[in-house]
């Protein structure tokens, strides 16, 4: 019996079905967990030790060492874990990702678990009715575990055997007898098959059901799994390609760490594999070197000891291991006032819990820009010079580019991130978010006009007497204090943002502007009275105002009061 194309086509789908499987009970955890994985991580700010049983337990949870590693790199970017730190959450998700191979080796193999996913469904799928998300969640979780279990039973009867298949045994035999350059290439062949299926547990799996069949010996198989663990590395850093230097940085010390612990398993491969077989021989009664069942236990054995032993060796070294990534890895220096996106744009989350954690941290970075806007119309009111005030215009320009640009890609960002399984939650975060950067894209716009204004002004060389630029600096300090609170609201939990102090500042803000409009019409009965000046004193001070509208409707977005703040927009138009 041929292996044909037919049969390809079958390992193929067979391999894709597992993976589907991993895929919606790892997302569907995350969903459950999402907001727990952010506050066990949150609270982990100094403990090397703690963060390696954070890796492991998040890890274990979701059963995907790269969501840990994503999860990981998006706190490095928000400044919640240090570089350092986040190299032993990596730590502890080598380990965490273990659990996939003991819960195949004890339960996918020992246990026809296949036999009964079809019940679990049957007990799951009516949960996915439920009004209450976290109950629909769970049933996802369970129904993802069922396909990824039958996934493997289809896995176990696509891979070829020795007994139908003694060509695959004679194509083997011919790279098995090579010493060290055939644990070499199977090392590479791990690491390949991982990049291919993107998924180190997937490989894993793969590895397991051939080892179990008798289609490779242990040595060969534990190669593999060595292969795994740098192909594992490998995606990460092709992803992290298109983040930021802290995914680099992060990607890169995963790929130091497990690549180094290759290096030196592999020269000591034959002891350390003599003694896991010792072990598995004298646990269960089968040796991994005769008996092909006992393959998937001392594989999982030596899976767990090397990334253990890799840990506690490297754990001492976390600080030289930053060290080597920041000097390979540095920043481009990029300009201040140049458009970057700091924390979204890596691709890396796969759940939309997850990604919103990206996606709030931009649009806090975003009113950064807004205090900067503010900070040069300041600076433009007092700049008599007029070299100096040109370069305050061609800044605003920019800053005004950079506001349009930041909503568009925001936007574009949250589009993607809606296309997912969205929670009720969830759903009204992305809604706040998306009313939030168009209320501070609508702020960028206003100063905008107004520096347009300042243009008029020196064209026209005309300029305000001490008490107008007095009320407009009064002005600018309120909307300020306003603007402040905002972006303090930005940087906080949303869930601990109350109406309370921004709505003073905007009443204070109203207060001060109708004052200032009482006061003009009295100066107008002034034969003294200019009116092109007045005309712009009164479009500035009312501009002004109309950026504490829309500093409001974020923080009113912020609290949920998301209809407050479109009734307020209409009456702003």
């Amino acid at each position: 019996m041929e292996f044909g194309l037919l049969d390809l086509l079958n390992l193929f789908g067979s391999l894709a079905f597992f993976i589907y499987g991993m895929k919606i009970m790892s997302e569907a955890i995350q969903r459950v967990a999402g907001s727990k994985m952010r506050q066990i991580l949150s609270s982990m700010t100094s403990n090397r030790f703690k963060g390696v049983l954070t890796g492991f337990i998040i890890t274990g949870l979701v059963q995907s060492s790269s969501a840990t590693t994503v999860l990981v790199v998006s706190f490095v970017n928000a400044g919640l874990l240090s570089l350092v730190e986040s190299i032993g959450v990596i730590m502890g998700a080598n380990i965490g990702t273990t659990i996939t191979a003991w819960l195949i080796s004890i339960i996918g193999f020992k246990v026809k678990i296949d036999a009964y996913a079809l019940i679990i469904i049957a007990f799951s799928f009516p949960l996915l009715f439920f009004s209450r998300d976290r109950i629909k969640t769970w049933g996802e979780v369970f129904i993802g575990f069922a396909l990824l279990f039958m996934g493997l039973a289809y896995l176990k009867d696509a891979v070829p055997d020795l007994k139908s298949n003694p060509e695959i045994l004679a194509f083997l035999s011919e790279y098995s007898n090579m010493g060290f350059l055939s644990t070499i290439l199977f090392v590479a062949i791990g690491t390949l098959i991982t990049v291919v299926v993107q998924s180190s547990s997937a490989a894993m799996a793969l590895t397991l059901v051939m080892a179990n069949n008798g289609w490779i010996p242990f040595e060969l198989a534990a190669a593999m799994v060595l292969g795994e663990n740098i192909g594992t590395t490998i995606t990460a850093n092709l992803a992290a390609l298109v983040g930021n230097v802290h995914a680099k940085r992060a990607a890169f010390a995963h790929f130091i760490f497990n690549v180094f612990g290759v290096l030196w398993i592999i020269l000591l491969m034959g002891p350390f594999l003599s003694l896991i077989s010792s072990y598995v021989s004298y646990q269960t009664g089968f040796s991994p070197e005769t008996n092909p069942e006992a393959i998937p236990v001392a594989l999982s054995v030596f899976h767990t000891a090397f990334n253990v032993i890799n840990t506690l060796l490297l754990i001492w070294f976390v600080k030289f291991i930053a060290s080597i990534v920041i000097k390979a890895i540095k920043t481009k220096g990029d300009e201040d006032d140049d458009f970057k996106l700091e924390y979204i744009g890596t691709g890396l989350l796969n759940t939309a819990e997850l990604s919103l954690e990206e996606a709030q941290k931009e649009t806090a970075l975003f009113g950064k820009t807004i205090i900067k806007m503010s900070s040069v119309m300041k600076e433009l009111l007092d700049e008599p010079k007029k070299k100096r005030q040109k370069k305050l215009l061609k800044k605003m320009r920019k800053y005004e580019e950079n506001t349009d640009q930041l909503e568009e890609e925001i936007t574009k960002y949250l589009s993607r991130v809606s296309d997912g399984s969205l929670s009720s939650a969830t759903s009204a975060r992305v809604v706040s978010i998306l009313s939030i950067i168009n209320d501070m894209e609508r702020i960028g716009d206003v100063f905008f006009q107004m520096s347009k204004d300042f243009e008029t002004k020196q064209k026209e060389k005309i300029g305000f007497n001490k008490k107008q630029r007095s009320n407009l600096n009064k002005m600018f300090e309120l909307v300020d204090d306003s603007i402040s609170t905002m972006v303090a609201n930005l940087n906080s939990n949303y869930t601990n943002v109350t109406l309370d102090t921004a709505l003073a500042h905007e009443q204070a803000i109203d207060n001060y502007r109708n004052k200032l409009r009482k006061d003009l019409m009295g100066d107008m009965q002034s034969k003294n009275y200019d009116v092109q000046i007045g005309a712009l004193y009164k479009d500035l001070f009312q501009s002004m105002e109309k950026v504490g509208d829309h500093v409001i409707n974020v923080t009113e977005a912020i609290t949920g009061e998301t209809e407050r703040s479109l009734k307020r927009m209409e009456d702003i138009s």
